[in-house]
């Protein structure tokens, strides 16, 4: 008898991410047949780090920074995950995070576990050398925690190639030679891979193509709406709109922008670098931005945040297929109402799979020190995602579930067959 997860009591429930992995992780072991020492094991953090971070800022002040690494499994090898810096960073956030990540890598069939990072800071309220200073901080208290064999960070919100670059060069500063493997989503020139940048994106665009042909729609007749214009959503804006794709809306967290004949995304880039924002386009017709992701459309990716799509909103959507760029971004309490509805989802831990595919890549060409060439990268890519996508669906039809619920319980599955195979050691 297969037990339906407890839905949220209350909204404030619903939007806390670990209680929306734990409930999706507790109907996906359920329907496995798991019994309950293995759902502790594979519920349970492997290590999870709390640091307090002294930094002297610009002015002379001393402040204290909360920094966390939660390694949520290493069965199927080191644990993988970005990090991220925000004001609102939490533990819980943190832990689901990890999860999710572990889940992701085994989707993608990739040799990680799952780990996760942050930092409890603003960053728009500190100096490039104050961000500087909690970074090499931060690295600093979880040094023994991380590394090519155990643990490997990548950016995440509000990191990037250069805050890689701080954190390689620390680590190697303490180990007392270069490791460039430490960490992925760096400069090409300190061992970064070509392809990086764009893998999320291009890895969304991949797998939206594959549904594309299972509902058997015409990729230039194919209308998108994309919520979020940074790194995820701006690449798959710019790689969809070159491939042929009608990029009709852009939201972004100030406005948005509509156009019914597709968006002239390169001209909306540049607009957005000279003026900072999206809104004032000429290309385009401002529209409300809470009502534009409910645009009659034929794809819907949200490239934000979490919880963007909840048990409030879920029934006003109009797409035929979602794909989660973002992490996160549907609540477990929606999840129902977009079945219902008839909608093809491509869940968050398949749809943005690619940039910790690439993130792998990275780490490979890192420890055998020698680099491929962007074709060979995005081939690759490619052949993972398909992979990947064709692995999802044909669980789901042999199952019997959606494609969330298929994604989750082919994770599930492949951790616990690492488990058992490796054994408990006591």
């Amino acid at each position: 008898m297969i037990m339906e997860a407890t839905p949220p009591s209350t909204l404030e429930d619903e939007f806390n991410p670990l209680l929306s992995a734990e409930a999706r992780f507790d109907e996906a072991a359920a329907r496995l047949g798991l019994d309950d020492g293995m759902q502790k094991i594979l519920r349970t953090p492997a290590r999870e780090i709390i640091v307090h971070i002294p930094v002297q800022l610009d002015d002379g002040r001393l402040e204290v920074f909360t920094g966390f690494r939660v390694q949520h499994s290493i069965a199927r090898g080191p644990a993988k995950g970005g990090i991220r810096y925000a004001p609102d960073v939490t533990h819980d956030e943190i832990r689901a995070l990890a999860a999710w990540m572990t889940w992701k890598c085994a989707v993608a069939n990739l040799p990680f576990g799952g780990g996760k990072g942050g930092v409890i800071c603003d960053p728009s309220l500190l100096s490039p050398g104050e961000l500087e200073r909690i970074t090499r901080r931060y690295t600093a208290e979880v040094f023994e925690f991380i590394g090519p064999e155990i643990d490997v960070p990548a950016p995440d919100m509000n990191t990037n190639e250069q805050t890689m670059a701080w954190i390689m060069d620390t680590y190697s500063m303490h180990a007392r030679h270069t490791q460039t493997a430490v960490v992925t989503g760096k400069p090409v020139d300190l061992g970064g891979s070509k392809g990086r940048t764009e893998a999320t994106g291009r890895g969304c665009m991949i797998v939206i193509e594959q549904a594309l042909r299972r509902l058997g729609l015409e990729r230039s007749a194919t209308r998108v709406v994309i919520q979020g214009f940074g790194n995820v959503g701006g690449m798959s804006a710019k790689l969809m709109s070159r491939a042929g794709f009608k990029i009709v809306c852009i939201i972004e967290w100030d406005g948005a922008v509509y156009n019914a004949r597709g968006l002239d995304i390169p001209a909306l880039m540049k607009h957005r670098r000279d003026t900072g924002s999206i809104i004032g386009f000429a290309g385009g017709e401002e529209i409300d931005r809470n009502e534009a992701m409910f645009l009659e459309t034929d794809v819907l990716i949200p490239a934000a945040k979490e919880n963007v799509i909840t048990s409030q909103n879920a029934h006003r959507l109009r797409t035929k297929i979602l794909c989660e760029g973002a992490n996160g971004p549907t609540t477990h309490a929606a999840d129902s109402i977009l079945a219902d509805k008839g909608i093809f989802v491509i869940p968050d831990i398949l749809a943005n799979a690619g940039g910790v595919t690439v993130s792998y890549f990275e780490w490979v060409q890192d420890r055998q020190g020698y680099f491929w060439n962007e074709q060979v990268v995005n081939d690759r890519l490619e052949e993972i995602m398909v992979n990947s996508f064709q692995d999802v669906v044909a669980y789901a039809q042999k199952h019997g579930v959606n494609n969330r619920m298929a994604a989750y319980m082919l994770a599930l599955d492949r951790v616990a067959f690492a488990i058992k195979l490796r054994g408990i050691y006591a």
